[in-house]
């Protein structure tokens, strides 16, 4: 499998960020990391091993990139504004700088499809969401889409920015993105074993809200023992990877 690791300074974080890219072909797959992780992510915890079939014919290529969840999300300590702020660069790293390295490094005309599991998954939903003309669908998995979780009610024009649960509520019927959003592939999917009620309850309440806006997310919940749990991501990646791949190419 061809494997290509990028170390790069990012203007928008100030920081060096790094990339990993596995495959050579295919549609991108953009992969967000569990909290508080990093690049070799889905490498360190099986999810390139399970998937290895697709990389290798070339029906996928994935990058994953580094989160900075520590300074934004889980940064319980630290000063408000200065950790939405921090997520507003993150988004902007990932769109500024990050999108147009996949679509260099990438031969295909496919635009790519974005996925994460856990707080990855809110990244995948906060990115697809906010720029669905760049992505052809997205995969979110046993996220929690309420930044109430890590912020306690608080929050300013950035966090509701990345707040998929409040802009959505927000988004006007008539808005472009919504006829948008439903010509792509949309996926949220979540169990309800063990440490996933409080993302059962967040999918819920999107599921709520895309009903009113006339929305057509797939929003799965899957049984009471499926759990929070890398061995479940597997079986939905194998699961789902196939549907978001039909009509490409």
């Amino acid at each position: 499998m061809k494997k290509e690791y990028i170390e790069h300074y990012s203007k928008c974080l100030n920081k060096q960020m790094h990339l990993c890219i596995y495959g050579h072909a295919g549609v991108t797959v953009l992969g967000f990391p569990t909290q508080d992780s990093n690049c070799h992510n889905y490498e360190d915890f099986g999810i390139i091993y399970h998937l290895s079939d697709f990389i290798e014919q070339g029906r996928i290529q994935i990058v994953t990139v580094d989160s900075v969840d520590k300074e934004s999300w889980s940064c319980e300590n630290g000063i408000l504004s200065w950790r939405s702020a921090r997520q507003e660069q993150y988004h902007n790293y990932i769109i500024e700088e990050v999108y147009p390295i996949l679509m260099q490094k990438n031969t295909s005309n496919m635009l790519p499809i974005v996925t994460g599991p856990s707080l990855g998954a809110n990244h995948a939903a906060i990115t697809f969401l906010r720029r669905p003309e760049l992505f052809s669908g997205m995969l979110a998995l046993s996220g929690v889409y309420n930044s109430d979780y890590f912020f306690h009610g608080w929050c300013d024009e950035n966090l509701y920015k990345n707040s998929p649960e409040r802009f959505l509520e927000n988004m006007p019927a008539d808005h472009p993105y919504i006829r948008l959003y439903n010509q792509k592939k949309m996926i949220f999917c979540v169990g309800q074993g063990a440490w996933e009620y409080d993302g059962a309850q967040t999918l819920r309440n999107l599921k709520r809200i895309f009903d009113e806006k006339k929305i057509n997310a797939w929003c799965d919940f899957w049984g009471s023992d499926v759990s929070h749990d890398w061995y479940w991501w597997f079986i939905q990646l194998r699961y789902f990877i196939p549907i978001l791949l039909e009509d490409q190419g």
